[in-house]
């Protein structure tokens, strides 16, 4: 029986069939890799032997029902090698670092369960140049812009309702008219200028309440309350402090070491920690759909960093599963950092955002808020929220002046 191609393979085909510039492309679908059915992936690769890279791009059956950027796009060889490479790192990279995402979708999205031995790809050829997203928003298109790897010095992702080719603006209406539905498009812009259409998603589905205020409020006589509050963000917040937890590792393989008071410790109480870490990590976000992480300690101390991994380097088993377990949890803090929408931190730190993130369809209604302090009063502000008594499970408001100040409250 054929299976239903999934939805970036079908919209693909359906705007190439419609002679928009999509470049030459290949969907090589779960069974073709199961079967070893490669005839029209070498005939692709064929077409392509001038081209030392090509994009592979996840093509799921179900990865419709998730958000963009949830499953990987990987550059690599453009040979059979580096695409069943690529394919097998996608599905890696879905079982580990988006495990997370995927889970906390299927919590609150109804997001399906989903069986990533089933990921077919996409493969097109690498063209080098700027990642361009284009959707409808009420009524007016935005444009997001990130990493056009033609310039040396990179500049962050951002928004406008002006792109810099007006070819954009109209092709991008023609394409919306051709699919008949509201959709995100995807292009990439060539170092030579011209525009390719890489993907495009259905998203006549999501509700953006992008209509002005007044079009979509009923006003009503009066008002009665004890607190005026402005426009701001509440979140649940988490309290990251990675400083205090490499204290405690260390504190415990100093009790192993040198001894302590009551039973002597062992690698499996300092595993423990790590583990109890983790999970609770996991909890945190799997329960709370949107959340703010307070950062007083994120990324790992140096000092204590280096400490921690060579405590008990006279016990060299030991030292290497703590080493291990320390290195797998920088990749956790990573996962779930990357599910926050609101991050409170000094301004060393900032995330790392990727195109669906900076400007996807789903963050249209939560943008991103990164809310910082300078790093010269770094100490100040740690001692002021352990003061106020900030904790892991509190509400928190952030409140936004007219002069862009933040202000982050307990409520």
């Amino acid at each position: 029986m054929k299976t239903k191609l999934p939805e970036k393979a079908r919209l693909l085909k359906k705007l190439k069939h419609g002679k928009f510039n999509i470049p030459d492309f290949v969907y090589v679908s779960a069974s073709d890799f199961k079967s070893e059915n490669f005839d029209n992936l070498e005939a692709f690769l064929n077409r392509h032997r001038e081209s030392f890279k090509a994009i592979t791009r996840s093509a799921h059956p179900k990865e419709e029902f998730f958000k963009g950027g949830t499953f990987d796009s990987l550059e690599t060889y453009a040979d059979l090698s580096g695409i069943k490479y690529a394919r097998k790192k996608i599905i890696n990279l879905a079982k580990t670092a988006k495990q997370l995402t995927i889970k906390r979708q299927q919590r609150f999205n109804n997001a399906p369960e989903i069986d990533f031995e089933n990921m077919g790809v996409i493969v097109m050829p690498f063209i080098s140049g700027a990642s361009v997203m284009a959707k409808m928003l009420g009524n007016h298109w935005e444009f997001g812009y990130c990493r056009d790897r033609s310039h040396k010095v990179q500049r962050e992702p951002y928004i406008t309702q002006t792109p810099h080719d007006t070819q954009l603006l109209q092709l991008s209406e023609e394409i919306q008219e051709y699919l008949g539905h509201r959709c995100e498009i995807e292009y990439v812009v060539s170092e030579e200028g011209q525009i390719h259409i890489v993907q495009a998603k259905d998203i006549s589905h999501i509700e953006t309440l992008e209509q002005k205020q007044s079009e979509r409020s009923i006003k009503l006589d009066g008002v009665r309350r004890v607190r005026r509050n402005h426009n701001f963000r509440e979140r649940p917040v988490y309290l990251m402090d990675n400083r205090a937890f490499y204290l405690r590792i260390i504190g415990m393989c100093e009790n192993i070491v040198l001894g302590a008071e009551g039973p002597k410790p062992t690698i499996e109480d300092v595993l423990d920690i790590i583990a109890v870490y983790q999970s609770e990590l996991e909890e945190f976000a799997m329960t709370h759909q949107r959340f703010a992480v307070l950062g007083l300690s994120i990324q790992e101390p140096e000092e204590l960093y280096q400490i921690a991994n060579h405590y008990l380097d006279d016990f060299a088993e030991m030292q290497s599963r703590l080493s291990r377990a320390l290195h797998d949890n920088l990749y956790k803090i990573d996962y779930f950092l990357s599910e926050t929408d609101t991050l409170i931190a000094k301004d060393k730190f900032r995330l790392n955002l990727c195109g669906h993130d900076a400007y996807g369809i789903d963050t249209v209604r939560n943008p991103m808020w990164s809310v910082y302090w300078h790093m010269d009063k770094h100490e100040t502000m740690v001692k002021e929220f352990n003061r106020l008594g900030f904790k892991t499970g509190d509400t928190i408001g952030i409140e936004i002046d007219s002069n862009e100040r933040p202000i982050v409250y307990r409520l």
